[in-house]
């Protein structure tokens, strides 16, 4: 099924829709998966592109995580080695979503067809998961009890390199500080004014210098969504800046998001303004399950490396010869590449593709990003694979992660994961041990504590 998966994955591409918009996309994975047999629950949890699939019946559930939505800026004629928009401040797969979602519904609907054709026991779902790009659809859906009896979740993501890493990564929070102040004439009659900038300013500045004071491993970032017009002589009334609050563990994140408030009611103080703090969204850190991840490791091995050719190397060179020697050795140390296990030799750069499999060192990494898969992460066992879709030294959220979207290289690496991802579920439906194992992980590291989504009920989705 690879070329109708590869073409479904790239027509994906060329919508490049953003979170909760992802209409087109959703309905071509809808319908896809009516078309191999699966029923399909629509609308879950107030997202309207939001869905699931089901095939089977009974136990086990074992669910298939997909990802559609586009970044904003990011268009990019693809196949290229050079920046080139497609539109003027267009939108473009800059994460790879469209190989994400495309290749774990390969894998969702093998599988199935494998149960079928076998005659075995067990659900097979896919999940089709709208904003994961500062939407945190897989939150809300966690929220709504979506995956309240499912007995395992896999996914993959594209990336440079292929194999599992097993990362701690960020809880994350996203809130928008909303300041309003009293419109003046700028020159003469500027002392009857109250500048809503100048309080975004200073809570920047403000925030800049709690970095000192603030957990070495926590995040702090914002973008000036509002700077209240473009009038330079008038006293601006309303500006509003979007923060994202990072850090290792949910609490702590929580408790660095109220100093962060404090900034702002000071900054309002000190310009006689006011200021709405308004949240938006959130996502939990991952809780990594290290039996589901040597599980996935043992089929990458017993599958081999992604078979590229010499046409997808050359290609990837030219997009490597874009990148800085810098970004290059930062991914190598990113992605915590150790002896391939197929040669055993180290990466060092000097190949644009990972042409082999990294070592699976069997205990976590921190990274330094977010991502909703940890809410899925917090209420069943969870494990992910990357599979080498970007030439090495590719950063995400960038034009060569679009221009590498729908290359053959990509198709290659995606349709991989699916195999990697599906027979890993077999696994799962087949070893009552296997998920006896990866429960009693899951369960001796939530020690106890249930899982409190980070998003208040009031909260919806794309409600900003």
């Amino acid at each position: 099924m690879a070329s109708k998966f590869t073409a479904l994955s790239d027509q994906i591409w060329e919508f490049a829709e953003l979170k909760f918009d992802e209409h087109r996309s959703s309905a071509l994975l809808i319908g896809t998966l009516e078309q191999n047999g699966f029923s399909v629950r629509r609308n879950i949890a107030g997202m309207e592109t939001a869905f699931i699939g089901e095939f089977g019946n009974g136990k086990p559930i074992i669910a298939f995580l997909g990802e559609f939505d586009a970044l904003a800026g990011m268009s990019q004629e693809a196949g290229i080695d050079a920046p080139q928009s497609l539109s003027v401040d267009g939108t473009g797969h800059g994460c790879g979503h469209n190989l994400l979602g495309a290749g774990s519904l390969l894998a969702a609907i093998s599988l199935a067809q494998h149960l079928k054709a076998e005659g075995l026991p067990g659900t097979v779902r896919y999940y089709g998961c709208p904003g994961e790009e500062g939407g945190s659809g897989k939150t809300f859906m966690v929220r709504a009890g979506a995956f309240a009896d499912v007995d395992a979740a896999l996914t993959w993501h594209p990336a440079p390199f292929n194999g599992v890493r097993s990362t701690n990564n960020l809880a994350v929070l996203e809130t928008y500080y909303r300041f309003k102040g009293v419109a003046a004439h700028a020159a003469n009659s500027a002392h009857l004014g109250r500048s809503a900038l100048d309080a975004v300013e200073l809570m920047n500045v403000g925030v800049n210098f709690l970095r000192e004071h603030m957990p070495q491993d926590c995040r702090v970032h914002y973008a000036i969504t509002d700077a209240g017009g473009r009038a330079a002589n008038v006293v601006q009334a309303k500006a509003e800046v979007l923060y994202l609050i990072r850090a290792p563990e949910m609490a702590q994140a929580l408790a660095l998001a109220e100093r962060v408030g404090k900034v702002a009611q000071g900054a309002a103080t000190m310009t006689e303004t006011a200021v709405e703090t308004i949240f938006d969204t959130a996502s939990t850190n991952l809780l990594p399950n290290l039996t589901l991840e040597n599980a996935i490791h043992d089929n990458m091995v017993a599958i081999g490396p992604v078979p590229f050719d010499d046409d997808d190397i050359a290609f990837a060179q030219k997009i490597q010869a874009t990148l800085t020697d810098e970004a290059v050795k930062s991914s190598i140390r990113l992605y915590q590449i150790k002896n391939d296990v197929f040669s055993n030799d180290k990466i060092d750069g000097s190949t644009a593709l990972h042409m082999g499999l990294r070592a699976f060192e069997g205990q976590s990494h921190f990274r330094a990003g977010s991502t909703d898969v940890g809410d899925v992460s917090r209420v069943t066992p969870t494990a992910q694979c990357w599979a080498p879709a970007w030439a090495i030294g590719t950063n995400p959220h960038t034009w060569q992660v679009v221009a590498q979207g729908r290359s053959p290289a990509a198709h290659k690496a995606m349709v991989h994961a699916a195999k990697v991802l599906a027979a890993t579920g077999l696994d799962l439906v087949m070893s009552e041990e296997l998920r006896f194992e990866a429960r009693a992980e899951w369960e001796d590291k939530m020690d106890g504590q249930p899982y409190v989504c980070p998003i208040p009920e009031d909260i919806k989705p794309g409600q900003h």
